[in-house]
């Protein structure tokens, strides 16, 4: 069955893999009436999260930034299936990276934790691999669908990255350090993890949640350093990324440093622009259990 599904599927995504560019976005366009207006695909989530992080504003505003969400969103979706075809020319013009120098300084000489958030597009981060030296690493959720995963692999692949499930990071890094080899790895730091199992819990965006802190640990640990970063939407389909360094010695930071570090720069990317945020997960959902903590 999967095979099959596989087999069914992929024909189109490589076909709309290949649309030129105006037709790719008015397909967008399309899909994002159908989610949007017809489906209503969890808008009352959407709008939930926005009043709770955005008290001050009213309805009229925070509506606007809900349908603004959803067009970007589609993007983001469409974009991901663009990846399949995109060249490193084409993706070097629409993801600028406005400081490389400042991570290529730093791979000099530490292994680096490059930490950022379900933020404008996240998929195409992994372009970055193509103009560093050092062996480039993103840590991913395995998909069900072992065809539909192996081929997730082959296409990051084409762009010097490998991808490791979480369960693989750690002994991944811990190898790579062992052998003396420069590596960056990728980890997008703000899904929401079960509240029993949450070793920290502080404030996300004024509100009390918990939070994932195994980068942080990783870098003490192994002594990395860490950068996030920033990606910024400029206008469709073209994104600027900025590195951030959060520290170049992770041993050397206190307890809960790196995460506050990464959650208060989130914060202040969202305030920015709220409209680029992945704003369809249930990020807040554990907030009455924080009495507890």
């Amino acid at each position: 069955m999967q095979l099959l599904v596989f087999i069914l599927v992929y024909p189109i995504l490589w076909l709309i893999s290949i649309l030129p560019y105006k037709p790719f976005y008015w397909l967008s366009d399309f899909v994002f009436f159908l989610v949007y207006t017809i489906f209503g695909y969890r808008k009352k989530v959407v709008y939930s999260n926005l009043k709770l992080v955005f008290p001050e504003k009213d309805e009229k505003e925070l509506l606007q930034i809900q349908r603004k969400f959803y067009s970007h969103l589609i993007d983001t979706f469409m974009e991901m299936i663009k990846t399949m075809a995109l060249s490193k020319a084409d993706v070097k013009k629409r993801y600028d990276i406005v400081n490389l120098d400042v991570l290529k300084e730093i791979g000099k000489t530490k292994s680096v934790l490059i930490v950022c958030a379900h933020y404008a597009n996240w998929e195409w981060n992994v372009s970055i691999n193509n103009y560093v030296d050092f062996k480039g690493y993103a840590v991913y959720q395995k998909v069900a669908n072992k065809y539909f995963d192996h081929w997730i692999r082959k296409v990051r692949a084409r762009w010097n990255t490998e991808l490791i499930t979480q369960e693989e990071t750690v002994k991944t890094v811990v190898r790579n350090v062992r052998d003396g080899v420069s590596s960056a790895y990728g980890m997008v730091s703000d899904q929401s993890p079960q509240a029993h199992r949450a070793p920290y819990w502080t404030e996300f965006m004024g509100i009390k949640v918990p939070v994932f802190s195994g980068a942080e640990t990783m870098a003490r640990k192994m002594d990395l350093a860490v950068v996030f970063l920033k990606v910024s939407k400029v206008k469709r389909g073209y994104y600027k990324a900025e590195f951030i360094p959060i520290t170049t010695a992770g041993k050397s930071t206190e307890e809960h440093e790196i995460t506050d570090k990464f959650l208060r720069l989130t914060e202040q990317q969202i305030r920015e622009r709220p409209e680029h945020y992945l704003w369809t997960h249930r990020r807040w959902k554990h907030r009455d259990k924080a009495d507890q903590h």
